[in-house]
């Protein structure tokens, strides 16, 4: 471990003898005992660098929460290429923001335009020239025109990020383009949760319009870490693209091949039972995109430091929470919980009689293996 003035520490390197590589936890053991040293000395990040062609090292890193940010060709040897992976010393607040699963993102409606003009016109133009009443207007009636489906008129698709009290948090927009890419624009949150909650659910909802996401924005430091944590990748930056005083970052994601799949956003603490097997149910409300969901689909499970892959193996349907804990053990959907009761109250303030009238969905799962997981990193899909 080198700890640098900066408030970051680099390790390097970490070798473990082959008599005793991958047989004793040998090197999860110094990796804990490092990232605890450096939290002891109110370090805000641990970075290494990891050889392309080291698979096993790069696994062994991901497996730990380590974020892939970037390649350097040739760095520390001709014709090598290095991955620069780093893992963020997140406080709990941190973690809880990032991993909070209830805002729900949902297509547009005609219901929502007055909320979605204001955060447009509060937020953008801090960041974008351009932005007023006409240009969202411009925004509108392209969504209008999403039935058309044609790129020769620049039909557009619209998301919302909303909390459970109906108050939208973010709002993307996309438009596909000849050739199959789709731009992303806007992109916008109001907080961390409502930006994590629009990059995780709309790729696998705009798969069926193109082969890859690209979106143009100005993130700060936690929008960042998500961006990468996610498995989006920096393309390029734009000094004063958009914005005289800024300089605009283009980042972009895959959404073609076999197996890329739907990503749901889930509770640390929920992950870790499915990988115990303790937790084979999981609940949601029936909007739309939850009831496209189909029995035999994988689907990756992720936190801001866990995922898990697991298969939909059944699929029930249920009027509101109480109709669905007559029938279903609640040790199966929340085995920390102590009671029916305990977690009836916590499905009905994530979820309050307006969202049950969309009706309760209940999934059957089982964890399959995490092998050929396209959102763990950049360096995954290139």
């Amino acid at each position: 471990m080198v700890g640098k003035r900066q408030g970051n520490y680099k390790i390097s390197p970490i070798i473990i003898s082959s008599d005793y590589r991958a047989k004793y936890g040998l090197g999860s053991i110094l990796l804990d005992y490092a990232e605890e040293y450096a939290r002891n000395m109110n370090a805000r990040q641990i970075y290494c660098t990891v050889s392309e062609a080291n698979y096993s090292a790069l696994q062994f890193f991901k497996k730990h929460g380590y974020i892939v940010a970037g390649r350097s060709e040739s760095q520390y040897k001709i014709g090598c290429t290095e991955l620069m992976l780093y893992k963020y010393i997140t406080s709990d607040d941190y973690e809880s923001n990032y991993d909070r699963p209830h805002i729900s993102v949902m297509p547009f409606e005609e219901p929502h335009e007055a909320q979605v003009r204001d955060l447009l016109l509060n937020n953008l133009p801090e960041y974008f020239h351009g932005i007023d009443h006409d240009w969202v207007d411009a925004l509108f009636e392209g969504y209008r025109r999403r039935h058309l489906e044609d790129v020769n008129k620049k039909f557009k698709l619209l998301f919302v990020a909303m909390d459970r009290q109906g108050s939208i948090l973010g709002v993307a927009g996309a438009t596909p383009k000849k050739g199959a890419p789709i731009k992303v624009m806007p992109f916008i949150a109001t907080n961390l949760s409502a930006f994590v909650a629009l990059l995780t659910d709309i790729p696998y909802e705009l798969k069926k319009y193109g082969r890859k996401l690209y979106l143009h924005l100005c993130p700060n430091v936690e929008e960042t870490i998500a961006l990468q944590q996610r498995g989006w990748w920096l393309d390029a930056a734009m000094p004063a693209g958009y914005h005289v005083a800024h300089v605009t970052q283009q980042w972009s994601y895959d959404i073609e091949g076999d197996d890329f799949m739907r990503m749901m956003r889930v509770k640390k603490e929920f992950i870790e039972q499915i990988k115990a097997g303790r937790k084979t149910l999981e609940v949601r409300v029936g909007y739309p995109t939850i009831k496209a969901i189909k029995i035999g689909e994988r689907i990756n499970m992720s936190s801001h430091t866990l995922e898990q892959v697991i298969r939909i193996i059944d699929k029930r349907e249920y009027s509101n929470h109480e109709e669905m804990l007559k029938k279903e053990d609640f040790r199966k959907i929340a085995p920390h919980m102590h009671s029916k009761e305990e977690l009836l109250r916590l499905l009905n303030e994530i979820y309050p009689a307006d969202k049950q009238k969309l009706g309760i969905i209940v999934f059957g799962i089982e964890k399959v293996s995490n092998q050929g997981v396209q959102s763990v990193g950049p360096s995954a899909r290139r």
